[in-house]
C-alpha cells in the first residue's frame, strides 16, 4: 500500500452563506486538497489567489490545516467567492464572480512549478479552473490527471479536454439512465481511461474498460449541508485508488484486482461524502462574511 499524494491545480473560493451570514473556504481544488488530508493522504494546493479578505480567509485555512499553497499566485483584485443558501440542507448557488482575478490572469507556469508538480502521484483539476489551456504541459510531466466535469460538459469541451485524462467524474443526476451512459462513453472514447458518473442520492457508476461498475449511496442521518458531496466522494475515490496500487499506478493489468480496487474505491467514497454531508460549508472553517454580498 503507497501513500496517496495529490496536488490540485485550480480554482478557490469562499462560498458566502447569506442564510447564516458567514463564509466557508472551498472550491473544488481548495475542497479535494482538504478532503485528500481527511482521506489520510498528502495534499497540496496550486491556485490563484486575489489580495482581499476572501483569500486571506482561504489561505489562512490551508495553513491551519496544514496544506501547502507556497506555489500559488496572488494578483491584485477580487478573489473568486458564490454566493449560497440553504434550502431543506441542501446547498442553492445563487450566482458568483465566476473565479474573480482567476479568469482573468494564466498559470504560466514556471519550471519551479514544474518540477514541484512532478513530486505528486496525482494531479486533480476540473472546468472551474480556467486551465483548459495548460492540460498538455501537465500531461507532460507524467502525473496522471483526475478531472471533474460537474456537469456542465458539452461534445466539444470533452474532445479538447479527455486526450489529457486519466480519470474523470461527470456528475449525472439530470440524466436518465440510457443518457448518463452514452456521456460516460463519450469521455472514455475521448481518452479516459477511468470514468465516474455519480448520480446523487441513487449511487454511482465507474465505466472501465467498456465495463461498469456500481455502488450504492450512503445516506447520512444527519444530513446539514451537501455542500461537497461530489468533490469528497471523489476525493476519497482518487485516495482509495492510490493506496490499493501494488504499483504505485492508478492502474494494474489484472482486471480482477482492478474490480476489487474500482469497488473499495466506490464504496469508500459514497461513505466518506455522506460524512461530508454532516458538516458546515464544504468542510467548516466558517467565519463572518466579509466584502460583497452581490454579483
Amino acid at each position: 500500500m503507497k501513500h496517496s499524494k495529490i496536488i490540485s491545480i485550480g480554482d478557490n473560493v469562499c462560498d458566502k452563506y447569506l442564510s447564516r451570514g458567514k463564509m466557508y473556504p472551498g472550491g473544488q481544488c481548495v475542497n479535494t486538497s482538504v478532503y485528500v488530508t481527511m482521506n489520510g493522504g498528502e495534499a497540496a494546493y496550486l491556485g490563484k489567489y486575489g489580495n482581499d479578505e476572501v483569500a486571506d480567509c482561504v489561505h489562512n485555512t490551508l495553513v491551519k490545516i496544514g496544506i501547502d499553497d507556497s506555489h500559488c499566485r496572488k494578483f491584485e483584485g477580487e478573489n473568486g467567492f458564490a454566493l449560497v443558501t440553504l434550502k431543506n440542507s441542501d446547498r442553492v448557488f445563487l450566482g458568483s464572480n465566476k473565479g474573480g482575478i482567476a479568469k482573468e490572469n494564466p498559470f504560466d507556469f514556471k519550471e519551479e512549478d514544474i518540477s514541484y508538480i512532478k513530486n505528486f502521484r496525482l494531479i486533480y483539476t476540473n472546468l472551474n479552473s480556467y486551465i483548459e489551456e495548460d492540460l498538455e504541459r501537465l500531461k507532460e510531466t507524467g502525473v496522471p490527471i483526475a478531472y471533474d466535469f460537474s456537469t456542465r460538459w458539452t461534445d466539444e469541451y470533452l474532445k479538447k479536454v479527455c486526450p489529457y485524462v486519466t480519470i474523470a467524474i461527470l456528475s449525472c443526476a439530470h440524466l436518465d439512465e440510457k443518457s448518463r451512459e452514452t456521456e460516460m462513453r463519450k469521455a472514455q472514447a475521448g481518452g479516459v481511461a477511468i470514468v465516474l458518473g455519480t448520480v446523487g442520492e441513487d449511487g454511482s457508476y465507474v465505466l472501465y474498460k467498456d465495463k461498469i461498475y456500481y455502488a450504492e449511496a450512503v445516506h447520512a442521518d444527519n444530513v446539514i449541508d451537501t455542500m461537497g458531496a461530489g468533490d469528497s466522494y471523489f476525493s476519497a475515490f482518487l485516495c482509495s485508488l492510490l493506496e490499493s496500487s501494488e504499483t504505485g499506478e492508478l492502474m494494474e493489468e489484472d482486471d480482477r484486482k482492478m474490480e476489487i480496487r474500482l469497488l473499495a474505491a466506490m464504496k469508500q467514497g459514497a461513505a466518506f461524502a455522506a460524512k461530508v454531508c454532516t458538516m458546515e460549508g464544504a468542510f467548516g472553517y466558517g467565519v463572518p462574511i466579509a466584502g460583497k454580498t452581490e454579483i
